[in-house]
C-alpha cells in the first residue's frame, strides 16, 4: 500500500504544471481538446493528457523587406513591423498550425498587394493611411485564428537611385516654380504700391521735391557714387512766361563790347 501511495504521489507531482499570468494552457485529453487552463498550478496527467502553452502578450514581428511595384510601375522595397496578440488561445492552436509563421506570411503578401494598389506619391505621402489599410486586411484574415492585429507600421520605403535623382529634380523644379511665382507676386504688389504713391504725390504740392531730396540723402552716404541731379519739371515750369527785356539785352551787349 505504501508503494502505491508513493507512486500516486510521484504521478501527481509530475502532473503539476505551472501556467504564468501572461500565458494560457490548451489541454488535450486522449488527443481531444478539453479546456483552456488559466494561470496557476494545473494538473496534466501524463500519458492520458497533454498541453500546450500560448503566450497572449502583444508581439512585435519585423516583416522582412519585400520587393513590390507601385500602381505607376515603380519598383520599391518596403519593410514593416506588425503588432498582434492572441485573444483566443484555443483557436490559435486548433485553427492554424503555426500562427507566428502564418501571420508573418500574410503580412508580407498583404503589403505587396497594398503597395501595388497605390502610386509612388501616395505611398510616400500617405504612409499612415496605407498602414491602416494593411492592418485592417490582416486583422480580418486572422480573426478565425483567434489573433487580433493591433497595428502595422511601415518602417522604410527604399527607392532605386535613378528614381531618387528624378524625385530630387522634380522637387528642385517645384521650388524654382514657387520662387518665380513669389517674385512675380511681389513685383505686382510693388507696382500697385508705386502707382498709389505716384498718384498721391501728384496730388500733393511739393511732394516730388521732398521725395527727390530724400532719395539724394539716401544715396549720398556712399561717396563712391556720382550723383546726376535731374531738375524737376516743376522747376522749369516756374520760369515759363518770363524773358529778358530788350534794354537789358542791350546793356549786356555793351558791357561785353567794352571789355
Amino acid at each position: 500500500m505504501l508503494i502505491v501511495l508513493i507512486v500516486v504521489a510521484v504521478i501527481i507531482l509530475l502532473s503539476i504544471k505551472q501556467i504564468n499570468e501572461y500565458e494560457r494552457g490548451i489541454k488535450f485529453t486522449l488527443g481531444k481538446f478539453s479546456k483552456i487552463m488559466n494561470p496557476g498550478w494545473r494538473l496534466v496527467f501524463p500519458i492520458f493528457q497533454s498541453y500546450r502553452k500560448v503566450d497572449i502578450r502583444t508581439k512585435a514581428v519585423d516583416v522582412p523587406e519585400q520587393d513590390a511595384i507601385t500602381k505607376d510601375n515603380v519598383s520599391v522595397r518596403i519593410n514593416a513591423v506588425i503588432y498582434y496578440k492572441v485573444f483566443n488561445a484555443s483557436k490559435a492552436v486548433l485553427e492554424v498550425e503555426n500562427f507566428y509563421f502564418a501571420v508573418g506570411q500574410l503580412a508580407q503578401t498583404t503589403m505587396r498587394n497594398a503597395v501595388g494598389s497605390v502610386s509612388l506619391d501616395e505611398l510616400l505621402s500617405e504612409r499612415d493611411k496605407i498602414s491602416t489599410e494593411i492592418c485592417k486586411i490582416i486583422d480580418e484574415a486572422t480573426d478565425p485564428w483567434g489573433i487580433k492585429v493591433e497595428n502595422v507600421e511601415l518602417k522604410d520605403v527604399s527607392l532605386p537611385e535613378e528614381m531618387k535623382r528624378v524625385i530630387a529634380r522634380v522637387a528642385e523644379a517645384e521650388r524654382e516654380k514657387q520662387a518665380v511665382i513669389t517674385k512675380a507676386e511681389g513685383e505686382v504688389e510693388a507696382s500697385e504700391n508705386l502707382a498709389k504713391a505716384a498718384s498721391l504725390m501728384s496730388k500733393t504740392p511739393g511732394a516730388m521735391h521732398l521725395r527727390t531730396l530724400s532719395t539724394l540723402s539716401d544715396i549720398s552716404g556712399d561717396k563712391s557714387n556720382t550723383i546726376i541731379f535731374a531738375l524737376p519739371v516743376e522747376v522749369l515750369k516756374s520760369f515759363e512766361g518770363k524773358s529778358l527785356s530788350e534794354d537789358k539785352i542791350e546793356d549786356i551787349i555793351k558791357k561785353v563790347t567794352k571789355k
